[in-house]
């Protein structure tokens, strides 16, 4: 049979098929509205992070320094002469007593033979001399000759030694100036520049030397620190000896290791710094006079302290924090007491504990909760790129 609908039917058919089509209309605009306010999941921020652990970290002063010669020898000659030879080259290392200069020996040659030759003179007068008083002192005995006669060979045999030792003088002072001829290096070192040749006439002490000798082998070097840190320098100087480390001008990594050997006996009042001088074996001769170096002064090490890259700690509106990670890879901050730093590396105070880790790179990309992607250290420089716009 077929069914049959009365007018009442259509009528609540209409009446209740039409709320129900504009309540399915509303849940699909909500569902449109929802899914297009729901934000996409936030990235992972690539990072590199590192460990807060403890070790031994120096106390220590950082200032410039500049490399000096613990002698400096300005060579001048002390005869006036022809120069005959020159014994090295510019430039060489030379050893003490080494010859450096020969000056032309033949005036001063002759001029020891001839005051050898007034000596040998005047020597065979006081004898002849010492004789006649010996004599006359015999014939005053036995009144044969007068006081008069023998106080004046006395006093002829007085003038005779007293020729003899001025000959003796002129003697060591020809001799001496014969010596004077052949200037020798008064210290080991290495030469400079020559600054007079073969052939020319040497004046005597010269303004300008005929060579400058410097030591590099142990080798100083001169800096300053401010006068607040005297008291922490004596204290520790004396309880042992300082270490002074440097780095030469052309070696960014290579740390030379001397000792402090100097403190000045005041306080220059002009910069208010304090004047220190540390030696250097400089065995191999990476140390030249002259050149700037960076310098750090030990003056103690403490043992087992907490430490994180210098490059962890940020500053905000309450101080000093850093971005932990957490074990899910998400961040948080975390607020730390920083102590003194020390390379590289600072000293924590209060915040940490050993083992955890800590954002190095990445820290301006990043807000509380974020989830990070740990990098290598060497990947640092492509995080930095991936993220370089920035949240």
């Amino acid at each position: 049979m077929v069914p049959r609908y009365t007018f009442f039917d259509r009528v609540f058919s209409v009446r209740h098929s039409a709320p129900i089509a504009a309540l399915v209309a509303l849940a699909a605009l909500a569902v449109s509205a929802c899914s297009k306010d729901a934000p996409p999941p936030r990235p992972t921020v690539p990072v590199t992070v590192a460990p807060v652990q403890r070790q031994s970290v120096p106390q220590e002063i950082s200032a410039i320094g500049t490399v000096t010669p613990i002698q400096t020898v300005a060579v001048r000659a002390q005869v006036s002469g022809t120069l005959l030879r020159v014994a090295f080259q510019e430039g060489d290392e030379v050893q003490q007593g080494q010859l450096l200069f020969q000056i032309d020996p033949r005036p001063f040659q002759a001029a020891l033979d001839q005051a050898l030759a007034n000596l040998a003179r005047d020597h065979a007068q006081l004898v002849n001399a010492r004789q006649e008083v010996t004599r006359y002192q015999q014939l005053v005995q036995n009144d044969l000759a007068t006081q008069e006669q023998f106080d004046q060979f006395k006093a002829n045999a007085d003038a005779a030694q007293a020729a003899v030792t001025a000959d003796s003088a002129a003697v060591q002072t020809a001799r001496l100036n014969l010596e004077y001829t052949t200037i020798k290096a008064q210290i080991a070192g290495r030469t400079g520049s020559l600054l007079l040749r073969e052939g020319n006439l040497v004046p005597v002490n010269g303004a300008t030397p005929l060579v400058i000798v410097n030591q590099i082998r142990p080798i100083a070097v001169t800096f300053s620190v401010p006068e607040k840190y005297l008291d922490d320098i004596q204290h520790f100087s004396a309880l042992s000896r300082l270490a002074v480390e440097i780095r030469p001008s052309d070696d960014t990594t290579a740390v030379l290791r001397g000792t402090l050997t100097f403190i000045n006996n005041q306080v220059d009042t002009t910069t208010g710094t304090i004047q220190l001088k540390g030696t250097f074996a400089n065995a191999d001769r990476k140390l030249w006079p002259g050149e700037f170096v960076a310098v750090r002064l030990v003056l103690n090490v403490e043992r087992n302290v907490l430490t994180v890259p210098s490059n962890a700690v940020m500053t905000g509106q309450n101080g000093t924090y850093v971005y932990l990670v957490n074990p899910d890879r998400s961040v948080k901050t975390q607020e730390v007491t920083v102590g003194r730093s020390a390379g590289d590396f600072v000293v924590i105070e209060k915040g940490l504990t050993d083992g955890q880790q800590v954002v190095t790179d990445g820290q301006l990309r990043l807000v509380p909760g974020a989830r990070v992607e740990i990098q290598r250290a060497g990947d640092s420089g492509r995080a930095a790129a991936a993220g370089g716009g920035g949240l």
